[in-house]
């Protein structure tokens, strides 16, 4: 693992102290967490925009689902009568 120094504001260095103390884990512990959290939340972002994108696409060429059918449909999970996916109108 390779050491890397950081500056630190004071606020930030009591966050991290505290975390550490609560969650019985070294400084360190918290911070590459921190950081791994803090990825995996980018990541996810960019993959919402991406789709969002593509919703829009999909909008403009007329490919939408009615919310009646959307919300039946959601309803209907892990029933007896679970209900297929809707198709897009025309």
């Amino acid at each position: 693992m390779s050491v890397t120094s950081v500056r630190l504001s004071p606020e930030n260095e009591e966050i991290i102290t505290q975390a550490a103390a609560r969650l019985r884990r070294s400084k360190s512990w918290v911070i590459n967490e921190a950081i791994r959290v803090l990825h995996q939340q980018q990541l996810q972002a960019e993959e919402r925009w991406q789709d969002t994108l593509e919703a829009l696409q999909d909008a403009e060429v007329g490919e939408t689902y009615s919310g009646e059918a959307v919300h039946a449909w959601l309803a209907s999970w892990g029933t007896a009568g679970e209900r297929k996916a809707p198709a897009a109108k025309p």
